[in-house]
C-alpha cells in the first residue's frame, strides 16, 4: 500500500518536472515553430522556379529544411539526455530501496526512496535553465526570444 503512494507521488511529481520542462522550453519551441518555419517556408516558395528542374526544386525545399531539422533534432537530443539523466538517478534510488529491504535495521526504506527520488529530480530540475541558455546560444536566440 505505501508502494502505490509512493508511486503515486513520484508520478505527480515528474508530470510536474515535464509541465516545467515545456514551460522553460516554451520560447525555444516558439522559435522554432513559427521563426524558423517561417523562414523555411519563405526559403522553399523561393525554389520554385521555372527555369529549375523538378530535381533542383526537390534539392532546394530540402535545403531550406536544414536549419528547422537540425533545431528540432538538437532540442529533442537535449530532452532526451535530461530524460536519461534523471531515470538513471531514479534507477540508483531503487538499488538502494531494493538493498535496504534485505536489512533488517533500516528505518523505513520506502521513505527513503522517495526522499532520494525527490532530490534526485530537484537537482535534475536545476539544471534546465542551463540547457535553456545553452539551446538559445546554439539557435542564435537573442535575449528577447
Amino acid at each position: 500500500m505505501e508502494d502505490q503512494i509512493v508511486s503515486e507521488r513520484l508520478r505527480r511529481k515528474l508530470n510536474e518536472v515535464n509541465t516545467g520542462a515545456q514551460s522553460q522550453l516554451s520560447g525555444i519551441q516558439d522559435h522554432i515553430n513559427f521563426t524558423l518555419q517561417q523562414a523555411y517556408y519563405k526559403c522553399a516558395y523561393e525554389c520554385f522556379d521555372r527555369r529549375r528542374n523538378t530535381q533542383e526544386i526537390s534539392s532546394c525545399v530540402e535545403h531550406c529544411s536544414v536549419p528547422v531539422m537540425q533545431s528540432q533534432n538538437l532540442v529533442q537530443a537535449e530532452l532526451a539526455k535530461f530524460q536519461e539523466r534523471i531515470q538513471r538517478a531514479l534507477a540508483v534510488c531503487h538499488d538502494r530501496f531494493e538493498s535496504a529491504k534485505l536489512q533488517p535495521d533500516q528505518s523505513n526504506p520506502i521513505l527513503d526512496l522517495e526522499s532520494c527520488a525527490n532530490k534526485a529530480i530537484d537537482d535534475n530540475v536545476k539544471t534546465l535553465p542551463a540547457i535553456v541558455q545553452r539551446l538559445k546560444s546554439t539557435l542564435g536566440m537573442n535575449e528577447s526570444a
